[in-house]
């Protein structure tokens, strides 16, 4: 069996480098394409170092551009790739442009599709991402859903064939877990031992918050920008508040002339260091999807700059609130957040096992 993967971004590094581990155990070859969606050497190259991600058989280059722009460079090389290397199965990742252009490509030349972080919904479709993933799941075979929410919104689109038995008709819907939470046990003694970020910034633990503002709904619309700026700002006038900032962040941040005097501002950070600032923040604030659930899996209060989120279970469990991009909505949250203790018990996302549940049905199926 050939399988062939398709990753563009800091959350898909991190997700196949899960599944690819798991891969290399059992003997089956993969063959790794990096699109360049992310080109900045912190969001790209050391990621793939720290995470043991083996180097891209197929690095496209294609870097930033408008949706359409950006897709369609992606769908041209990435169809290349695939008739070359004829694979069996086809790995597309959460909910990028790099996964829509792989799934389509991949259907269209009727090779099979497996979507990892399948079924997820903000039920927003304003955001890129929301479209994304929701043709994406309705091109795969084999939808592997990070919890039982994701099923159930699969189910709602007539997307429902959850049997056991393999080999058996496609689409094949499964919860494996979350390959998140494979990740974050994996990381988290590894960046204790190898990353000093906490020195080098001479940060003490629970003493500060981590920001991260990325998503194009926010950085897109300067009056939201500005809010939530803002509202970083008269934070860290108490709190000390560290923000790697996203290029694309760096760039809008200037066209709206805003200057932040109190936020700590730095630049794009590796996955270790990541993972140090994310266990050690005393609170996350993060528009991120997947930095919700990192701050979940090392037990930290999170505070999401979104009107909606795809991960509700959060939200219902109390340990993450959502804030938009309001002022006093952002201060109020973290006000509200900032002392809160979180279990990480919310058993919804498996138990760390997801990269090999998926290898598993990979392997069965292909029999």
């Amino acid at each position: 069996m050939k399988i062939l993967s398709i990753v563009g971004t800091r959350p898909q590094f991190i997700k196949a480098a899960m599944v690819s581990k798991k891969l290399r155990e059992k003997g089956i070859k993969e063959v790794l394409i990096h699109t360049g969606q992310h080109y900045d050497l912190n969001m790209s190259d050391v990621f793939f170092k720290e995470l043991n991600l083996p180097k891209a058989d197929y690095y496209l280059g294609i870097g930033s551009g408008t949706h359409g722009e950006q897709t369609g460079k992606m769908l041209l090389e990435i169809e290349k790739a695939l008739l070359e290397q004829k694979p069996n199965i086809v790995l597309v990742y959460g909910d990028t442009n790099t996964t829509l252009a792989g799934a389509l490509a991949t259907a269209k030349l009727h090779i099979p599709v497996a979507h990892v972080e399948a079924g997820l919904r903000s039920y927003n479709k304003k955001m890129p991402e929301e479209i994304n993933r929701v043709i994406t799941d309705h091109c795969s075979d084999i939808l592997f859903c990070p919890t039982e929410a994701a099923v159930e919104n699969l189910k709602q689109e007539g997307i429902t064939n959850t049997a056991n038995n393999i080999p058996h008709s496609l689409p094949l819907v499964v919860n494996v877990g979350d390959v998140m939470y494979d990740a974050a046990l994996f990381s988290g003694d590894k960046a204790k031992r190898e990353s000093n970020i906490l020195k080098d910034m001479n940060l003490e633990s629970k003493a500060y918050v981590l920001a991260t503002v990325h998503r194009a709904e926010n950085t897109d619309n300067p009056a939201r920008l500005m809010e939530i700026f803002e509202g970083l700002d008269e934070v860290a006038r108490d709190i000390p508040v560290i923000l790697p900032l996203h290029p694309r962040t760096r760039k809008k941040l200037g066209d709206i002339k805003f200057s932040t005097s109190n936020v700590k501002l730095i630049s794009p950070l590796g996955y270790l260091d990541m993972v140090m600032l994310e266990k050690n923040a005393r609170l996350i604030v993060t528009d991120s999807g997947g930095i919700q659930k990192e701050a979940f899996f090392h037990k930290v209060p999170c505070v999401t700059l979104r009107d909606e989120t795809e991960w509700v279970e959060l939200v219902e469990a109390g340990v993450n609130v959502l804030v938009g991009a309001d002022k006093g909505k952002i201060m109020q949250g973290i006000g509200r957040m900032i002392e809160k203790e979180i279990d990480g018990n919310l058993a919804v996302y498996g138990r760390g096992d997801a990269g090999k549940k998926v290898v598993e049905i990979l392997t069965s199926w292909h029999r």
